[in-house]
């Protein structure tokens, strides 16, 4: 009989437990529960709720239990975030999300004690304020009584998995995105750590993907009337098992297109220096010691925060209809540069969309269909200023793009970044995180060989739609006049 393993896939803004097994040369994945996943502001600080998720996480368990046998869990989130333990083992306090505010200015202060360069060469890590580095350096200086306090830090998944096993441990993937991890020996940067001021021993040990964090424990057994469970550690961080199920060989380019897109390549080391300093790329850990060699660029969630702007107004609109209202616009109006810092946090973001074409003397979009068009062209322009530097970068031609995903269920996206790349868009498979959670479970229990035969196995389970590119003339015209916005503000 197959093995049947349970995926958890948190979002930024929602979370699933899927089902998996490999029957008949396919991977089969089932969706059993889904939960929102919403931030809480307390005080003007912004929170994940962590307890609430992981009570959806023990109600999918238990559904999972009575359902089949379970041989194995995964789990996979976002990075940089983690939660606090203290000594006696307990969370401190709610983590906080990455959207906060409290890491502006930090990276410039960091830099005061280490130069951006040194950062760089030692971690291959794209600046982002977001990152652990930053939280960390904020409590190191502004709430040492909180750093005093915490005996371990989990990222997200593996708090997770600690609030499942009891074993406190770090997934190589998820601590690559924390900007203090060495890309070369896959370990923390500890010494850069004690130049900050932020004590090293609060690290956990690193494991590798397809290793155990340990068992379910002997009280959560009781609680679900169920033998031991294996807590595999998958690829954590989600764009990283997105990229373990991209199904493909060779040289390819992917993005993992959610809430944020992450534009790069998987390349068999990392990739520090002059070139990837100066565009600002990121060194990412993947599976099978592999590097995601990629840049984060602010993806759908211009799309969704608009979307919830508009219903906070009373307009109850689909992504349908925001798609539909696009395409019906006059194309190439104004342009914005989707990674400026007014676009970082949520809130009134069509007027902020409005506000950068007016101080950057463009046209001003007036309806909510010129708002969309502004930002979906937008987006295909930041992917093909990224093509063309991935090319230079690595020295690789590139001949096609794969969308990894739900992104891919935007078509008009799709079609817009061939148009804008100039080069054929493969898009699938729309679950790749849970495919690629799958997979590595999978693999850990020996149905599946090896990581090759588990690409493989995901494009025999999927259909690849492809888009072609038909108008790039116009698109390369249109460009000239994007760039002349990159790297503005209205702030």
């Amino acid at each position: 009989m197959a093995k049947k393993v349970l995926a958890f896939d948190f979002g930024a803004s929602s979370g699933r437990a899927m089902l998996g097994s490999f029957e008949d040369g396919k991977i089969n994945v089932e969706e059993i529960h889904r939960f929102s996943n919403d931030t809480v502001i307390v005080n003007g600080r912004m929170h994940w709720d962590i307890l609430r998720l992981f009570f959806e996480v023990k109600t999918a368990i238990n559904k999972a239990v009575k359902m089949c046998k379970i041989d194995a869990i995964g789990i996979d989130t976002w990075g940089v975030d983690f939660g606090m333990l203290d000594d006696n083992g307990e969370l401190m306090a709610n983590p906080v999300c990455y959207r906060d505010e409290r890491t502006v200015g930090m990276p410039e202060e960091v830099f005061e004690k280490i130069t951006k360069h040194e950062l760089y060469s030692r971690t291959g890590t794209q600046t982002l304020r977001i990152n652990t580095l930053y939280q960390l350096y904020y409590l190191a200086k502004y709430r040492p009584s909180v750093m005093e306090r915490i005996d371990k830090i989990l990222f997200t998944p593996d708090l997770m998995a600690y609030f499942l096993t009891g074993k406190k441990r770090c997934e190589a993937t998820i601590s690559s995105t924390s900007n203090f991890f060495d890309p070369y020996n896959k370990k923390f940067d500890t010494e850069l750590l004690e130049k900050l001021g932020i004590r090293s021993d609060i690290l956990p040990e690193i494991i590798q993907p397809g290793e155990s964090y340990g068992m379910l424990s002997d009280a959560l057994c009781e609680e679900f009337d169920c033998e031991p469970i294996p807590v595999v550690a998958v690829c954590t961080h989600d764009t990283a098992s997105a990229v373990a199920a991209a199904p493909t060989e060779g040289d390819f380019v992917y993005i993992s297109c959610g809430t944020w897109s992450l534009f790069g390549t998987e390349l068999s080391a990392p990739l520090i220096n002059d070139e990837s300093e100066r565009i600002d790329y990121t060194n990412e850990g993947g599976y099978n010691n592999t590097t995601r060699f990629l840049r984060n660029i602010m993806g759908l969630w211009l799309i969704q925060e608009s979307r919830r702007q508009w219903i906070r107004e009373g307009e109850n609109v689909s992504y349908g209809d925001l798609e539909r209202e696009a395409l019906a616009c006059e194309p190439f109006q104004c342009f914005i540069d989707c990674d400026a810092p007014e676009f970082e946090t949520s809130g009134d973001l069509p007027n902020r969309v409005r506000k950068f074409c007016e101080v950057t003397g463009q046209y001003v979009p007036k309806t909510r269909g010129e708002v969309m068009r502004c930002i979906y062209e937008s987006l295909a322009m930041k992917y093909k200023l990224h093509f063309e530097t991935l090319r230079k970068a690595t020295g690789k031609s590139f001949e096609n793009i794969n969308i990894l995903g739900g992104g891919i269920k935007d078509t008009f996206l799709c079609s817009l970044t061939a148009d804008a790349t100039g080069v054929p868009v493969y898009a699938g498979p729309a679950e790749a995180t849970v495919m690629g959670n799958i997979a590595v479970q999978l693999i850990s229990l020996g149905e599946i060989k090896d990581w090759k035969e588990a690409r493989k196995i995901v494009g025999d389970s999927i259909e690849l739609k492809t888009y072609l590119p038909k108008d790039t003339k116009s698109w390369d015209e249109a460009f000239v006049e994007y760039s002349k916005y990159l790297g503005k503000s209205a702030k």
